[in-house]
């Protein structure tokens, strides 16, 4: 998954300086409406919520856009889309499986921005249940090993729950059961440190390889489909190389 870590890394910090702070920022209010509205509006009581207003924070988003996205959710404002999660699933160029997380005020609309960005790309939109079975969802974080103690992180991951603590490429990621998250992200925090990435993610349970043009191809894919307003999430079975990261990018 380091590859994967890494570009996601790569892509958080980019999108922390995009000066399209709009996009961002709507972005952003999607997911802490989501949250608000399938947990409440108590961050104390909510960990998806908490996690979504500290990435907005993180993003410099104004605290009225953070606490008028929390009404919305809840439903105490009225006004603008009612935004629902949805998960969709399909193929990517060479056959790579995508499992595409979307919050949503019109499903036709989705679709058939999906549907595009994937038939150009050599891909596919797929039915329910085509790629799905090659995922588990997990708890899942990452964060930077730059003056972290690693045996420390491990011990405390442990003491969460995690089934699994990877470091490498200065990047360490932490995995564990969907029913773990709650019980990880209190060890870390309680231990005042700080996560690049925190929720529940799509794990692929066998990755796939591809030659470096192969898999630049299907970056670019995946890239197109997260710049889609509704998409929140992309998450693929490619196998991500440092070596495929460096050709994306130049």
């Amino acid at each position: 998954m380091s590859g994967h870590s890494k570009w996601s890394t790569i892509k958080h910090k980019k999108a922390a300086e995009d000066a399209k702070r709009g996009k961002v920022f709507t972005r952003l209010a999607r997911e802490i409406v989501v949250a608000a509205r399938k947990g409440g509006g108590d961050p104390e009581m909510n960990t998806a919520l908490a996690l979504a207003v500290s990435r907005a924070k993180a993003a410099n988003m104004p605290k009225e856009n953070i606490d008028r996205a929390i009404k919305k959710g809840t439903g105490e404002d009225k006004s603008g889309e009612a935004y629902e999660e949805v998960m969709y699933e399909g193929y990517g160029p060479h056959g790579v499986a995508l499992m595409i997380e979307c919050a949503t005020d019109n499903r036709r609309r989705t679709v058939a921005d999906l549907r595009h960005v994937l038939t150009s790309g050599g891909g596919s939109l797929g039915e329910g249940g085509s790629v799905a079975w090659q995922f588990t969802q997990s708890a899942y974080f990452t964060l930077s090993a730059e003056g972290q103690n690693e045996d420390g992180i491990f011990e405390l991951a442990v003491l969460g729950g995690a089934d699994d603590v990877i470091a490498d490429g200065g990047i360490i990621e932490i995995i564990g059961e969907i029913t773990s998250f709650k019980s990880i992200h209190d060890q870390l925090a309680g231990a005042s440190i700080q996560t690049d990435d925190a929720g529940l993610r799509m794990i692929p349970n066998q990755e796939m390889d591809l030659a470096i043009d192969e898999t630049v191809k299907v970056m670019k894919v995946i890239e197109r489909l997260e710049d889609l307003d509704d998409v929140q999430n992309v998450y693929s079975n490619l196998n991500i190389t440092d070596e495929a990261i460096a050709q994306f990018g130049g």
